[in-house]
């Protein structure tokens, strides 16, 4: 199955978990800017990023990017 990432849903998450981008940056220890570049899909999340925001949040990796197949 062929997978293509759609926008990026860091946004929701953070909002769920009421938390800002700011307290995500630092529990990360980057800067705000970045995060708001994942949010505003300036940028995509390396895994290894990916995996350190999904476990600050609380949620699975999958869930932080919509995922679209491709036929």
């Amino acid at each position: 199955m062929n997978i293509e990432l759609g926008p990026c849903l860091l946004g929701q998450r953070l909002s769920e978990r009421g938390m800002s981008k700011e307290q995500l940056a630092a529990a990360l220890r980057i800067r705000p800017e970045r995060i708001g570049d994942y949010i505003d899909n300036k940028r995509v999340m390396p895994l290894k990023t990916a995996i350190a925001v999904a476990d600050a949040v609380q949620c699975n990796v999958r869930d932080l990017y919509e995922l679209r197949s491709l036929p």
